[in-house]
C-alpha cells in the first residue's frame, strides 16, 4: 500500500446521519475485531434483517464475522504483513493527529450560518453554554475536568471574537444520562468530560437524538484489548455545521502542535471563511486564548510531565493509529 498521512475514509452525505452512523459503527467494530482477536468465522456469520426502528440493536460484528477484522482485510488486499504503518492497533503511544484541513478558506463562496442555526443563537446570545460531567472513577480525574473546563472556553474564544469568558457552565454526574438529555433538550450547546459513548450515535428514544463526537482532546493509557477511555467534545448531530466547527476548533490545537506554532504566534493558524464572514478569524482567535495542545495540557497536567507518562496525548509521528471507540458486550 502507498504511505501517506492523508487519511482515507467512507464519505456519506451528511443529510442523512443515521446512515453516515452505521457506516461509521461498521469501520469501528472492524477495527474492534482486531483489538479482540476476533476473526472471520462462517459459522457464526448470520443474515439479518434491517429494523428501521431498532438501528443501534444490528449486530455489527457480522461485518467481521462474515468479511474479517480490519488486520485481515488489510492483508487480504495485499497490505504488507511487515510494515502496517499507522494503519495498526495503537497501545499506548501517540495519538495526536490532526486531518488535513484542506481549503477551509473559501471568500468566492462563503455561505452563512442559518438563522435558527447554534451558530447565530451563541452569536446572538453572547454565551455558550457549557455542559461539564464530572467522573468519579477517572485517574486524575480534577486534571480532566479543568481540561474540559479549558476547551469550553477555547470554543468561546473562537464563537465570541476572543472571548473565552462569556461561558455557562452546568455540571452533570456520570452516573447517569443527563448530561446526554441536557444536551438533546438543548439547554447547552456542547458537552465535555464524558467518555466518548458511541451508544449515543443513535436516536434511543423520541426525545434522545443522536450526538456527535469530535476528535479526541484526551485519551487513557488503557491496553486497547480493554477498551481505550476517550474524551470528546459532544454535540447534537442535528446541526452538522456547528458539530463541524467545534471539531475544527479541537483539531486545530493538535494541527498547532504538529506545526510548531506557539501561542504568540496565532496569525499563523488559518482562516476558516467556510462557517460564515463572522468567524473567519475563529481559529486564530481560538489560539490566541488557547496555544497548541501542549500548552494546554500543561496548564492542567504540568509542564514537567515526560512525553512517555502523557502516552497517547502526545503528537503521533507515524505509529499505530487505531482504537475502535467501542465499548460491545
Amino acid at each position: 500500500f502507498p504511505k501517506t498521512k492523508e487519511p482515507h475514509s467512507v464519505v456519506t452525505r451528511n443529510t442523512d446521519r443515521q446512515f453516515s452512523d452505521i457506516i461509521n459503527w461498521v469501520i469501528n467494530v472492524l477495527i474492534y475485531g482486531e483489538e479482540k482477536g476476533l476473526v472471520k468465522d462462517a459459522s457464526i456469520c448470520s443474515s439479518t434483517e434491517l429494523d428501521p426502528a431498532d438501528i443501534s440493536e444490528l449486530n455489527f460484528l457480522n461485518a467481521v464475522y462474515c468479511v474479517g477484522n480490519y488486520g485481515e482485510i488489510f492483508y487480504d488486499l495485499g497490505g504488507d504483513s511487515g510494515d502496517k504503518g499507522m494503519n495498526q492497533i495503537n497501545n499506548g503511544t501517540g495519538m495526536l493527529y490532526a486531518i488535513p484541513f484542506g481549503n477551509i478558506d473559501r471568500d468566492d463562496n462563503i455561505i452563512e450560518p442559518a438563522a435558527n442555526s447554534i451558530l447565530t443563537k451563541i452569536k446572538n446570545e453572547g454565551s455558550l453554554n457549557c455542559g461539564v460531567v464530572i467522573p468519579e472513577r477517572a485517574p486524575e480525574s480534577d486534571k480532566l475536568v479543568s481540561l474540559g473546563f479549558d476547551y469550553c472556553r477555547v470554543l468561546s474564544a473562537a464563537l465570541l471574537v476572543d472571548d473565552s469568558e462569556d461561558v455557562n457552565f452546568f455540571n452533570y454526574s456520570e452516573n447517569d444520562n443527563s448530561s446526554f438529555i441536557a444536551l438533546a433538550d438543548e439547554e447547552i450547546d456542547v458537552l465535555v468530560g464524558s467518555r466518548e459513548q458511541h451508544q449515543y450515535d443513535f436516536e434511543m428514544t423520541s426525545s434522545l437524538a443522536g450526538f456527535d463526537f469530535s476528535t479526541p482532546y484526551y485519551y487513557g493509557n488503557e491496553a486497547a484489548i480493554y477498551g481505550v477511555s476517550v474524551y470528546s467534545i459532544a454535540t447534537r448531530e442535528d446541526d452538522v455545521l456547528f458539530s463541524s466547527f467545534v471539531n475544527c476548533i479541537v483539531l486545530a490545537t493538535i494541527f498547532a502542535q504538529e506545526n510548531g506554532i506557539q501561542m504568540e504566534e496565532h496569525e499563523k493558524m488559518p482562516l476558516s471563511s467556510i462557517f460564515g464572514s463572522n468567524l473567519k478569524w475563529a481559529l486564530k482567535d481560538a489560539f490566541a486564548f488557547s496555544g497548541n495542545y501542549d500548552q494546554i495540557y500543561s496548564k492542567h497536567f504540568g509542564s514537567n510531565v515526560t512525553e512517555s507518562d502523557k502516552g497517547r496525548n502526545t503528537l503521533n509521528e507515524g505509529g499505530p493509529l487505531l482504537i475502535s471507540f467501542l465499548q460491545l458486550p
